[in-house]
């Protein structure tokens, strides 16, 4: 998944549509308070001057700021915006949005929080996208991009998208579910003008439609079609055709049901590709045995423009020479479905030179890191993820091969590490090693586990992190964590925005010094921590700063989650208990707090109390 939207989240003033500042301030800004240098209407000369300026501010963080100088800022700011991103579904209505942004062409929203992708919500929590489509219908029928994220898209909406927005050219799902393939049929059979269709992580159900033979005939202008996550067989003939009427194809990311030789034929058909997802990688089970084998070498080597490259989903180890020509240009490898050795990978990454991210599985072992860290010296983002997630395995990966990375590429940025076992030593090396860091996620599978070497906790390795690495904005902490590991966190990282804690702390503390010394947080995810309701407490003062706290399994009780909302009206309270679980008087399984404009959403499903 993207890390933009973590280098980019919206300060709290993107909910904050009218500030007190706006609203005390007159037309032309100033702040004098005299009547006699107060104008009933705005210098309009100067409002054509500030709306061609805020044409060129792209970031939603100055757009934020711009808003917030005075009414004239803030008006001009709202009509000049033609992107907008909301974090957080619930946070505003559909209503209020549209009202104060008119003139928008791309929406990016999001809905449920990051941990309902590890089975920690209830399926129809909600995070409908209904809403949203009814009204961007009436109010921005240019509409030209949608970017969803986690949220719950039917067919309907789909067919609304197509039918009701005529020059409709870009929609992106991440993790969202609720539609299947007869949806996708409608939508690209009346989207004439789409450029991306990008399905990534999402639920696709199967209705036995033919989705891919209903894009319109004629020339194509798809620049990128990712359907990898799609689980149901497609018609691959319809799908040559389709890529070889689309001149403009960068980006084409197949799913498993596409194999190796079906690749080779899209592979000639679009040289221009730059970046690719392989699908299976590996014959068909129809194939004859006496067929000739295509010249996949050549197919990879005439693609002088891929620089990305992922997929690889059923792979046979022994076709991953085909793609040795192209490894010299690569800046991107994706192996994370891809069961493969450290021999096996060797001779690729060896030829990955510019390589700058890198997802695999933790197969490839500490010596397959090693060989990472011996050529990969421009290498910003790596995640190594488990073959086998059970908290009692014995991990390939450890201390080893996160000391050789942060020794072998001291630019990188962002990290994703499982692993079974951990040392403070390692970790304390690569804060020093790697103080570029921006984004580091450690994740040692075994619960509450210490340095294995000294038998101390990890306070002093996530210590150093936050101390060392001073451009921090997002941290995961795992393995054995005492209180002590969260002082430092709130004395030294002051820009951390996203904080994950699972099976860690002593007590209340914990949170309190997090609370009281992240300025800059805005998500904060717990599980399984012994943090009750003196430390839920200890936010009060920051809780309408932040997008959302979530915590699950820790020792919050009703009532302490009560005085939270009476405290703080404009904050959304959500005690969530599984959907067949019965209400109890004052335990909080799950408790769920954002801040809203808009008061308690009206479509809770009965597991969810709103306090």
């Amino acid at each position: 998944m993207s890390e933009d939207d973590e280098r980019q989240q919206s300060p709290p003033s993107d909910l904050e549509f009218v500030s007190n500042k706006a609203r005390n301030c007159n037309a032309t800004g100033s702040g004098s308070g005299h009547p006699e240098f107060q104008s009933t209407y705005p210098d309009q000369v100067l409002e054509n001057v500030l709306e061609n300026v805020l044409h060129f501010l792209t970031s939603r963080r100055d757009r934020n700021a711009a808003s917030l100088v005075c009414k004239s800022w803030y008006r001009v700011e709202a009509l000049t915006r033609s992107e907008l991103f909301i974090g957080n579904c619930y946070a505003v209505s559909p209503g209020r949005a549209t009202a104060r942004f008119t003139r928008v062409k791309a929406l990016h929203l999001k809905g449920k929080p990051r941990f309902a992708d590890f089975n920690l919500m209830p399926p129809d929590w909600g995070a409908h996208f209904n809403p949203w489509a009814l009204a961007m219908a009436k109010a921005y029928p240019w509409l030209e991009k949608v970017h969803l994220k986690r949220m719950s898209v039917t067919d309907d909406d789909l067919a609304t998208l197509a039918e009701l927005f005529l020059g409709f050219k870009e929609l992106v799902l991440v993790c969202c579910d609720g539609f299947g393939t007869s949806g996708l049929a409608i939508f690209v059979s009346k989207c004439r003008q789409l450029k991306v269709l990008d399905l990534i992580e999402s639920e696709v159900s199967d209705d036995e439609t033919d989705w891919i033979s209903c894009f319109p005939e004629g020339e194509s202008n798809l620049e990128s079609l990712i359907f990898d996550c799609v689980e149901c067989h497609i018609n691959f003939e319809a799908l040559d055709r389709l890529v070889a009427r689309s001149p403009s194809l960068k980006k084409l990311k197949l799913n498993r049901y596409v194999s190796i030789g079906q690749l080779y034929r899209l592979m000639v058909r679009a040289p221009q590709l730059t970046h690719l997802g392989t699908g299976s990688f590996s014959p068909s089970d129809i194939a004859g045995q006496g067929d000739q084998e295509p010249d996949y070498v050549a197919a990879f080597a005439a693609c002088r423009s891929l620089v990305c490259l992922s997929g690889f989903r059923e792979i046979i180890p022994d076709y991953l020479p085909a793609i040795y020509p192209v490894c010299a240009n690569l800046t991107s490898l994706n192996f994370s479905y891809a069961n493969i050795t450290a021999e096996q990978l060797k001779p690729i990454i060896s030829k990955c030179h510019k390589l700058q991210t890198f997802w695999v599985l933790d197969s490839i072992c500490d010596e397959g890191l090693q060989a990472v860290a011996a050529t990969c010296k421009d290498l910003r983002e790596l995640r190594v993820f488990p073959v086998d997630p059970r908290e009692d395995n014995d991990g390939p990966v450890s201390e080893v091969g996160l000391q050789a990375i942060s020794e072998g590429c001291r630019k990188l940025q962002s990290i994703l590490y499982f692993c079974q076992r951990m040392t403070n030593a390692a970790v304390i090396a690569m804060s020093k090693n790697c103080p570029d860091l921006v984004v580091f996620r450690l994740c040692i599978m075994g619960r509450h586990r210490p340095d294995p070497v000294t038998g101390e906790p990890m306070d002093d390795g996530f210590g150093a992190i936050v101390m060392n690495c001073k451009k921090l904005t997002r941290l995961a902490v795992s393995g054995l964590l005492t209180d002590k590991a969260f002082d430092y966190i709130g004395q030294h990282g002051k820009l951390v925005r996203t904080l994950s804690v699972a099976f860690a702390g002593d007590s209340d503390m914990a949170l309190k010094y997090v609370l009281e010394g992240c300025p800059q947080l805005q998500k904060l995810e717990i599980r399984d921590s012994p943090f009750g309701d003196a430390a839920l407490r200890s936010g009060l003062h920051h809780y309408y700063n932040m997008r959302f706290l979530w915590m699950s399994s820790c020792r919050l009780t009703r009532h302490g989650c009560q005085e939270i909302a009476r405290a703080m009206p404009r904050l959304v309270v959500e005690v969530i208990r599984s959907a067949d679980e019965e209400e109890m008087d004052d335990v909080v399984g799950t408790l769920y707090m954002y801040r809203s404009l808009e008061g308690p959403r009206t479509d809770a499903p009965k597991f969810v109390t709103i306090l």
